[in-house]
């Protein structure tokens, strides 16, 4: 069994709570991400992606998501996230919208 199947994964209680930046450079602390590069610019879809990868698989709190996360973002985004099987279903399922957004 690998540790990403059996590894808590924080999801929030609505996506209206996440209003985190839109734009800008975000730096992420070390308890999120830990390697080299751990400065993000929204304005890049590639840097974008791997802000929100990094955050929805790393966050151990819901204010995590809160503070990194935009749900505004995050619709546009979810389709081309590469995210664990099982942190995905567990977003699908809280959140629908996503699954449509991305259909």
């Amino acid at each position: 069994m690998r540790y990403a199947e059996i590894r808590p994964y924080t999801v929030p209680e609505t996506l209206s709570e996440l209003t985190g930046p839109v734009g800008g450079v975000i730096v992420l602390p070390t308890a999120l991400d830990w390697t080299p590069k751990r400065s993000y610019d929204l304005s890049d879809d590639a840097d974008r992606r791997m802000l929100y990868e990094t955050v929805i698989r790393e966050a151990l709190h819901a204010e995590d998501l809160r503070e990194f996360l935009s749900a505004r973002i995050l619709v546009d985004v979810w389709p081309r996230l590469w995210l664990p099987p099982r942190v995905r279903m567990g977003w699908d399922s809280r959140f629908p919208d996503l699954v449509r957004a991305a259909a």
